[in-house]
């Protein structure tokens, strides 16, 4: 079978857009339910992994959140200037930088635990198909690092 360029080229048949459409529409919406706080979509992720695990390094997120230090470097100088984390230099290793979470920061995990039930709510898949979607999901960005 011959490779069909013109096929291969049409919309309709790239995965990535789908994948970036899904992704625009359910980031989306976590916009109006994070603006209440005050917090972008990414200040919210590293939130997520400073509520899961407090104290860690910015290298450390950046690979949890897939995130390079040119992007989370300006994004964790605001979250400090907010007053929601500390950076300080490891005593162990002065390149690193431990990333801590204020009393402010953990005060705000209270008002946004909210977020995951609502936003949920507004995907309309079956359990189950979440479920697979996620999986689908973790394989395809497991594949990549491979």
């Amino acid at each position: 079978m011959e490779y069909d360029y013109h096929e291969a080229m049409k919309l309709a048949n790239q995965i990535c857009f789908p994948l970036y459409a899904a992704a625009r529409n359910v980031t989306g919406l976590y916009t109006p339910l994070l603006k209440l706080l005050g917090l972008t979509y990414t200040q919210y992720i590293v939130f997520l992994v400073l509520w899961e695990k407090d104290g860690i390094s910015v290298s450390e997120i950046g690979e949890k959140l897939m995130l390079d230090n040119g992007t989370l470097s300006p994004l964790l100088k605001k979250m400090e200037q907010a007053g929601y984390i500390t950076r300080e230099r490891s005593r162990e290793d002065e390149r690193v930088v431990v990333i801590s979470l204020t009393e402010e920061g953990k005060t705000l995990q209270e008002k946004a635990k909210d977020i995951p039930l609502k936003a949920a709510a507004c995907v309309s898949l079956p359990p189950e198909k979440a479920k697979m979607l996620y999986d689908l999901l973790y394989e395809l960005l497991d594949n990549q690092k491979n």
